[in-house]
Protein backbone atom coordinates (compact mmCIF):
# COMPACT_ATOMS: atom_id res chain seq x y z
CA UNK A 1 0.00 0.00 0.00
CA UNK A 2 1.20 3.41 -1.03
CA UNK A 3 0.33 6.26 1.02
CA UNK A 4 -0.66 9.41 -0.66
CA UNK A 5 -0.79 13.25 0.09
CA UNK A 6 -4.70 13.52 0.32
CA UNK A 7 -6.99 16.55 1.05
CA UNK A 8 -7.66 14.12 4.28
CA UNK A 9 -4.28 13.84 5.09
CA UNK A 10 -3.30 17.47 5.21
CA UNK A 11 -6.59 18.13 7.31
CA UNK A 12 -5.73 15.53 9.96
CA UNK A 13 -2.42 16.78 10.25
CA UNK A 14 -3.78 20.75 11.34
CA UNK A 15 -5.52 18.84 14.67
CA UNK A 16 -3.54 20.12 17.96
CA UNK A 17 -5.85 18.90 20.20
CA UNK A 18 -5.19 16.48 22.90
CA UNK A 19 -8.77 14.70 21.75
CA UNK A 20 -8.34 14.57 18.18
CA UNK A 21 -12.05 13.24 16.51
CA UNK A 22 -12.36 11.74 13.33
CA UNK A 23 -16.16 11.17 12.18
CA UNK A 24 -16.27 10.28 8.23
CA UNK A 25 -17.97 7.87 5.65
CA UNK A 26 -16.95 5.48 3.91
CA UNK A 27 -13.54 5.23 1.39
CA UNK A 28 -12.53 8.93 3.46
CA UNK A 29 -9.10 7.40 4.65
CA UNK A 30 -9.53 7.83 8.06
CA UNK A 31 -7.84 5.07 9.50
CA UNK A 32 -5.05 5.07 6.74
CA UNK A 33 -4.17 8.93 7.46
CA UNK A 34 -4.35 8.48 11.37
CA UNK A 35 -1.78 5.40 10.82
CA UNK A 36 0.38 7.42 8.49
CA UNK A 37 0.63 9.99 11.12
CA UNK A 38 1.58 7.45 13.98
CA UNK A 39 4.42 5.73 11.99
CA UNK A 40 5.89 9.31 11.19
CA UNK A 41 5.55 10.15 14.57
CA UNK A 42 7.18 7.48 16.14
CA UNK A 43 10.25 7.79 13.37
CA UNK A 44 10.23 11.31 14.71
CA UNK A 45 10.10 10.56 18.42
CA UNK A 46 12.46 7.92 20.42
CA UNK A 47 10.84 5.71 23.12
CA UNK A 48 7.92 6.61 22.21
CA UNK A 49 4.90 4.29 23.38
CA UNK A 50 1.65 4.19 20.96
CA UNK A 51 -1.56 1.80 21.57
CA UNK A 52 -3.86 1.39 18.92
CA UNK A 53 -7.32 -0.23 19.57
CA UNK A 54 -10.72 -2.22 18.34
CA UNK A 55 -13.49 -3.58 20.08
CA UNK A 56 -11.71 -7.30 18.85
CA UNK A 57 -9.32 -8.85 18.27
CA UNK A 58 -10.57 -10.08 14.64
CA UNK A 59 -11.63 -6.57 13.92
CA UNK A 60 -7.89 -5.70 14.81
CA UNK A 61 -6.51 -8.43 12.33
CA UNK A 62 -8.65 -7.45 9.04
CA UNK A 63 -8.52 -3.38 9.88
CA UNK A 64 -6.02 -1.31 11.35
CA UNK A 65 -3.29 -4.20 12.06
CA UNK A 66 -3.35 -5.33 8.57
CA UNK A 67 -3.45 -1.48 6.97
CA UNK A 68 -0.54 -0.32 9.47
CA UNK A 69 1.58 -3.57 7.96
CA UNK A 70 0.84 -2.45 4.19
CA UNK A 71 1.77 1.30 5.04
CA UNK A 72 5.00 0.20 6.66
CA UNK A 73 6.03 -2.06 3.29
CA UNK A 74 4.31 0.48 0.95
CA UNK A 75 7.06 3.13 2.69
CA UNK A 76 10.14 0.17 2.31
CA UNK A 77 10.40 0.42 6.45
CA UNK A 78 9.44 -2.92 6.92
CA UNK A 79 11.47 -5.53 8.91
CA UNK A 80 10.57 -8.60 9.71
CA UNK A 81 13.23 -8.87 12.87
CA UNK A 82 11.59 -5.52 14.10
CA UNK A 83 7.73 -7.70 13.97
CA UNK A 84 6.52 -9.77 17.28
CA UNK A 85 3.71 -10.85 15.89
CA UNK A 86 2.64 -12.89 19.00
CA UNK A 87 1.37 -9.71 20.71
CA UNK A 88 0.99 -7.54 17.97
CA UNK A 89 3.98 -5.17 18.83
CA UNK A 90 6.28 -3.34 16.01
CA UNK A 91 9.44 -1.43 17.08
CA UNK A 92 11.44 1.25 15.30
CA UNK A 93 15.20 1.59 15.52
CA UNK A 94 14.69 4.33 18.03
CA UNK A 95 12.70 2.51 20.41
CA UNK A 96 9.27 4.01 19.87
CA UNK A 97 6.79 0.55 19.69
CA UNK A 98 3.27 0.57 17.97
CA UNK A 99 1.26 -2.12 19.88
CA UNK A 100 -2.11 -3.44 18.84
CA UNK A 101 -4.46 -4.14 21.34
CA UNK A 102 -8.33 -5.03 21.70
CA UNK A 103 -11.02 -3.44 24.51
CA UNK A 104 -12.15 -7.14 25.44
CA UNK A 105 -8.69 -8.02 27.07
CA UNK A 106 -9.79 -5.94 30.07
CA UNK A 107 -6.12 -6.25 31.62
CA UNK A 108 -5.40 -4.01 28.66
CA UNK A 109 -7.19 -0.97 29.67
CA UNK A 110 -5.63 -0.97 32.97
CA UNK A 111 -2.57 -1.76 32.08
CA UNK A 112 0.59 0.44 31.71
CA UNK A 113 0.93 3.80 29.83
CA UNK A 114 1.79 5.24 26.75
CA UNK A 115 2.18 8.33 25.03
CA UNK A 116 -0.26 8.27 22.24
CA UNK A 117 -4.04 6.52 21.85
CA UNK A 118 -5.89 5.43 18.65
CA UNK A 119 -9.20 4.09 19.11
CA UNK A 120 -10.34 2.72 15.66
CA UNK A 121 -13.74 2.22 15.12
CA UNK A 122 -14.71 3.70 18.18
CA UNK A 123 -18.50 3.26 18.44
CA UNK A 124 -17.60 -0.32 18.40
CA UNK A 125 -15.80 -0.23 21.66
CA UNK A 126 -18.29 -1.14 24.52
CA UNK A 127 -18.69 1.90 26.29
CA UNK A 128 -17.30 5.28 27.11
CA UNK A 129 -15.48 3.73 30.84
CA UNK A 130 -13.35 1.53 28.37
CA UNK A 131 -12.38 4.61 26.90
CA UNK A 132 -11.64 6.32 30.19
CA UNK A 133 -9.47 3.73 31.28
CA UNK A 134 -7.41 4.29 28.21
CA UNK A 135 -7.44 7.92 28.66
CA UNK A 136 -6.32 8.23 31.96
CA UNK A 137 -3.21 6.22 31.17
CA UNK A 138 -2.58 8.46 27.49
CA UNK A 139 0.38 10.71 28.58
CA UNK A 140 -0.26 12.58 25.22
CA UNK A 141 -2.53 12.58 22.76
CA UNK A 142 -5.65 10.52 21.61
CA UNK A 143 -7.18 9.50 18.24
CA UNK A 144 -10.66 8.22 17.99
CA UNK A 145 -12.50 7.81 14.82
CA UNK A 146 -15.32 6.33 13.43
CA UNK A 147 -18.80 5.80 10.84
CA UNK A 148 -21.51 7.70 12.32
CA UNK A 149 -24.27 5.02 12.07
CA UNK A 150 -26.29 5.90 15.18
CA UNK A 151 -25.64 8.71 18.18
CA UNK A 152 -23.15 7.10 20.89
CA UNK A 153 -20.74 8.24 23.29
CA UNK A 154 -17.99 9.94 21.50
CA UNK A 155 -21.00 12.11 20.46
CA UNK A 156 -22.35 12.35 24.09
CA UNK A 157 -19.10 12.91 26.24
CA UNK A 158 -16.19 13.96 24.08
CA UNK A 159 -17.40 16.45 21.31
CA UNK A 160 -17.22 20.02 22.46
CA UNK A 161 -14.91 19.29 25.32
CA UNK A 162 -12.05 21.81 26.11
CA UNK A 163 -8.68 20.10 24.27
CA UNK A 164 -11.08 18.61 21.79
CA UNK A 165 -10.62 18.75 17.59
CA UNK A 166 -13.54 17.15 15.80
CA UNK A 167 -13.40 16.98 12.10
CA UNK A 168 -15.71 15.29 9.35
CA UNK A 169 -13.83 13.91 6.56
CA UNK A 170 -16.14 11.68 3.55
CA UNK A 171 -15.07 10.46 0.52
CA UNK A 172 -14.57 14.03 -0.96
CA UNK A 173 -11.30 13.96 0.98
CA UNK A 174 -9.69 11.19 -0.28
CA UNK A 175 -8.46 12.98 -3.27
CA UNK A 176 -6.71 9.68 -3.82
CA UNK A 177 -9.22 6.95 -4.07
CA UNK A 178 -9.60 5.72 -7.48
CA UNK A 179 -12.19 6.75 -9.75
CA UNK A 180 -14.05 3.46 -10.20
CA UNK A 181 -14.58 3.25 -6.00
CA UNK A 182 -16.16 6.80 -6.73
CA UNK A 183 -18.58 5.43 -9.26
CA UNK A 184 -19.51 2.49 -7.20
CA UNK A 185 -20.34 4.62 -4.23
CA UNK A 186 -22.55 7.25 -5.92
CA UNK A 187 -24.44 4.55 -6.89
CA UNK A 188 -26.26 4.88 -3.74
CA UNK A 189 -27.42 8.02 -4.37
CA UNK A 190 -29.60 7.09 -7.02
CA UNK A 191 -31.06 4.24 -4.99
CA UNK A 192 -31.27 6.78 -2.22
CA UNK A 193 -34.28 8.41 -4.78
CA UNK A 194 -36.60 5.43 -3.50
CA UNK A 195 -35.47 4.02 -0.77
CA UNK A 196 -35.48 4.97 2.76
CA UNK A 197 -32.84 2.52 3.40
CA UNK A 198 -29.95 4.09 0.74
CA UNK A 199 -30.93 7.20 1.64
CA UNK A 200 -29.84 6.90 5.30
CA UNK A 201 -27.02 4.75 3.96
CA UNK A 202 -25.86 7.74 2.02
CA UNK A 203 -26.50 10.41 4.84
CA UNK A 204 -24.15 7.64 7.36
CA UNK A 205 -20.98 6.72 4.54
CA UNK A 206 -21.14 9.19 2.03
CA UNK A 207 -22.26 12.49 3.60
CA UNK A 208 -20.38 11.33 7.24
CA UNK A 209 -23.68 12.80 8.95
CA UNK A 210 -25.36 10.88 12.06
CA UNK A 211 -27.44 8.48 10.52
CA UNK A 212 -31.36 7.60 11.30
CA UNK A 213 -32.63 4.07 12.25
CA UNK A 214 -35.28 3.37 10.01
CA UNK A 215 -37.96 1.33 11.58
CA UNK A 216 -36.83 0.62 14.56
CA UNK A 217 -38.67 -1.25 16.98
CA UNK A 218 -37.49 0.64 20.17
CA UNK A 219 -35.97 3.86 18.94
CA UNK A 220 -35.42 6.41 21.87
CA UNK A 221 -33.38 4.27 24.28
CA UNK A 222 -30.56 6.29 25.65
CA UNK A 223 -27.16 5.11 26.74
CA UNK A 224 -25.89 5.76 30.31
CA UNK A 225 -22.08 5.27 31.67
CA UNK A 226 -23.07 3.65 34.49
CA UNK A 227 -26.18 2.42 36.87
CA UNK A 228 -26.39 5.61 39.60
CA UNK A 229 -25.75 4.42 42.95
CA UNK A 230 -29.46 5.80 43.60
CA UNK A 231 -30.94 3.17 41.07
CA UNK A 232 -33.57 0.68 43.03
CA UNK A 233 -32.48 -2.96 41.45
CA UNK A 234 -36.36 -4.49 40.50
CA UNK A 235 -35.01 -8.03 39.15
CA UNK A 236 -33.50 -9.48 36.48
CA UNK A 237 -34.53 -10.86 33.18
CA UNK A 238 -33.25 -14.79 31.87
CA UNK A 239 -33.39 -16.15 27.94
CA UNK A 240 -32.22 -19.30 28.02
CA UNK A 241 -30.19 -20.31 24.81
CA UNK A 242 -27.22 -22.88 24.73
CA UNK A 243 -25.48 -24.17 21.24
CA UNK A 244 -26.63 -21.61 19.02
CA UNK A 245 -28.28 -18.57 20.99
CA UNK A 246 -26.68 -17.51 24.28
CA UNK A 247 -28.09 -17.65 27.90
CA UNK A 248 -28.85 -13.89 28.57
CA UNK A 249 -29.73 -12.07 31.83
CA UNK A 250 -30.46 -8.17 31.94
CA UNK A 251 -31.05 -6.69 35.40
CA UNK A 252 -33.73 -3.83 35.46
CA UNK A 253 -33.36 -0.78 37.84
CA UNK A 254 -35.95 2.10 38.64
CA UNK A 255 -34.34 5.53 38.79
CA UNK A 256 -36.55 8.18 39.47
CA UNK A 257 -39.43 7.95 36.78
CA UNK A 258 -37.34 6.01 34.46
CA UNK A 259 -35.81 2.94 34.06
CA UNK A 260 -32.00 1.21 33.12
CA UNK A 261 -31.34 -2.02 31.66
CA UNK A 262 -27.65 -3.66 32.91
CA UNK A 263 -26.98 -6.44 30.87
CA UNK A 264 -24.93 -8.86 33.33
CA UNK A 265 -24.75 -12.43 31.57
CA UNK A 266 -24.12 -13.15 27.50
CA UNK A 267 -22.98 -16.73 27.50
CA UNK A 268 -23.09 -19.65 24.93
CA UNK A 269 -22.86 -23.52 26.14
CA UNK A 270 -24.15 -22.74 29.80
CA UNK A 271 -26.08 -25.70 31.38
CA UNK A 272 -28.66 -24.86 34.07
CA UNK A 273 -25.67 -25.89 36.84
CA UNK A 274 -23.64 -23.37 35.19
CA UNK A 275 -26.19 -21.13 34.84
CA UNK A 276 -27.23 -21.46 38.78
CA UNK A 277 -23.10 -21.12 39.75
CA UNK A 278 -22.95 -17.94 37.86
CA UNK A 279 -26.10 -16.27 39.83
CA UNK A 280 -24.59 -17.76 43.04
CA UNK A 281 -21.03 -16.40 42.24
CA UNK A 282 -22.66 -12.58 41.37
CA UNK A 283 -24.84 -12.71 44.62
CA UNK A 284 -28.10 -12.30 42.43
CA UNK A 285 -30.94 -13.56 44.88
CA UNK A 286 -33.56 -11.25 43.59
CA UNK A 287 -36.37 -12.29 41.51
CA UNK A 288 -35.39 -13.78 38.46
CA UNK A 289 -38.57 -13.89 35.07
CA UNK A 290 -37.68 -16.11 33.06
CA UNK A 291 -38.58 -17.30 29.16
CA UNK A 292 -41.85 -19.42 30.25
CA UNK A 293 -41.16 -22.13 27.33
CA UNK A 294 -38.71 -23.27 29.46
CA UNK A 295 -40.34 -24.88 32.65
CA UNK A 296 -38.01 -27.63 32.86
CA UNK A 297 -35.10 -25.34 33.06
CA UNK A 298 -36.83 -23.03 35.73
CA UNK A 299 -37.75 -25.73 37.96
CA UNK A 300 -34.35 -26.95 37.85
CA UNK A 301 -33.02 -23.46 38.92
CA UNK A 302 -36.14 -23.79 41.44
CA UNK A 303 -34.47 -26.59 42.76
CA UNK A 304 -30.88 -24.88 43.40
CA UNK A 305 -32.76 -22.11 45.48
CA UNK A 306 -33.36 -19.40 43.11
CA UNK A 307 -36.22 -17.26 43.27
CA UNK A 308 -37.12 -17.20 39.63
CA UNK A 309 -40.61 -17.83 37.62
CA UNK A 310 -41.60 -17.98 34.22
CA UNK A 311 -42.98 -14.70 32.56
CA UNK A 312 -47.02 -14.33 32.55
CA UNK A 313 -48.47 -16.29 28.91
CA UNK A 314 -50.74 -14.20 26.84
CA UNK A 315 -51.51 -13.33 23.28
CA UNK A 316 -49.33 -10.59 21.12
CA UNK A 317 -47.04 -10.32 23.61
CA UNK A 318 -43.94 -9.86 21.49
CA UNK A 319 -45.41 -6.31 20.51
CA UNK A 320 -46.78 -5.75 23.33
CA UNK A 321 -43.57 -6.25 25.37
CA UNK A 322 -42.10 -3.71 22.63
CA UNK A 323 -45.09 -1.48 23.46
CA UNK A 324 -44.41 -0.98 27.29
CA UNK A 325 -40.50 -0.49 26.78
CA UNK A 326 -41.51 2.18 24.02
CA UNK A 327 -43.82 3.51 26.70
CA UNK A 328 -41.38 4.16 29.32
CA UNK A 329 -38.23 6.41 29.67
CA UNK A 330 -34.98 3.73 29.16
CA UNK A 331 -31.75 3.34 29.38
CA UNK A 332 -29.31 1.27 28.91
CA UNK A 333 -25.53 1.15 30.52
CA UNK A 334 -22.61 1.75 28.50
CA UNK A 335 -21.40 -2.42 29.56
CA UNK A 336 -24.10 -3.71 28.27
CA UNK A 337 -22.97 -4.11 24.56
CA UNK A 338 -24.70 -6.94 23.17
CA UNK A 339 -28.23 -5.31 23.82
CA UNK A 340 -26.72 -2.21 22.63
CA UNK A 341 -26.08 -3.98 19.25
CA UNK A 342 -29.51 -5.82 19.24
CA UNK A 343 -31.53 -2.54 19.77
CA UNK A 344 -29.59 -1.02 16.90
CA UNK A 345 -31.15 -3.76 14.70
CA UNK A 346 -34.48 -4.53 16.08
CA UNK A 347 -36.52 -3.43 13.19
CA UNK A 348 -39.99 -3.44 12.04
CA UNK A 349 -40.34 -6.01 9.20
CA UNK A 350 -41.96 -4.87 5.85
CA UNK A 351 -44.07 -6.26 3.25
CA UNK A 352 -43.74 -6.83 -0.33
CA UNK A 353 -45.14 -2.83 -0.87
CA UNK A 354 -42.38 -1.73 2.20
CA UNK A 355 -44.87 -1.17 4.32
CA UNK A 356 -43.93 -1.80 7.85
CA UNK A 357 -45.84 -4.87 9.57
CA UNK A 358 -46.16 -5.49 13.35
CA UNK A 359 -43.50 -7.76 13.26
CA UNK A 360 -39.69 -7.39 14.18
CA UNK A 361 -37.15 -8.78 11.53
CA UNK A 362 -33.24 -9.58 12.46
CA UNK A 363 -31.86 -12.10 14.49
CA UNK A 364 -32.95 -13.55 17.37
CA UNK A 365 -33.06 -11.12 19.99
CA UNK A 366 -31.75 -12.99 23.17
CA UNK A 367 -30.96 -9.58 25.27
CA UNK A 368 -34.01 -7.75 24.20
CA UNK A 369 -36.20 -11.20 25.09
CA UNK A 370 -34.82 -11.44 28.53
CA UNK A 371 -35.34 -6.97 28.77
CA UNK A 372 -39.10 -7.36 28.48
CA UNK A 373 -39.46 -10.33 30.46
CA UNK A 374 -38.64 -8.67 33.45
CA UNK A 375 -39.95 -5.68 32.48
CA UNK A 376 -43.33 -7.03 31.60
CA UNK A 377 -43.38 -8.53 34.86
CA UNK A 378 -42.64 -5.43 36.58
CA UNK A 379 -45.06 -3.51 35.53
CA UNK A 380 -48.56 -3.44 36.54
CA UNK A 381 -50.75 -4.70 33.62
CA UNK A 382 -54.19 -4.56 33.73
CA UNK A 383 -54.02 -7.36 30.91
CA UNK A 384 -52.05 -9.70 33.09
CA UNK A 385 -52.54 -13.09 32.34
CA UNK A 386 -54.30 -13.08 28.94
CA UNK A 387 -50.42 -11.95 27.02
CA UNK A 388 -48.40 -14.65 25.80
CA UNK A 389 -44.30 -13.73 25.88
CA UNK A 390 -42.62 -16.08 23.23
Amino acid sequence: MRVKKTIALAKLRELKGRVRIVKGGSSAGKTICILSILIDYALKNSGEVISVVAGTVPALRRGSYKDFIQILKGLNRYKENQHNKSIMRYTFNNGSYIEFFSTDDSSKLRGARRDVLFVNESNTISGFDAYQEMAIRTNKHIWLDYNPAALFWVDTQLVGQLDTDFITLTYRDNDALPQSIVDELLKARKKAETSTYWKNWCRVYLDGLIGNIEGACIPDWKEIDTVPQEARLLGHGLDFGYSVDPSTIISLYKWNDAYIYDEVLYKKGMLNRDISRFLEASDIKELIVADSAEPKSIAELQGYGHNIHGVTKGRDSVVYGINLMNQNEIYVSSRSKNLKRELGGYIWSTDKEGNKTQKPSGLHPDCIDAARYILTDTLENPNKGQYFIY
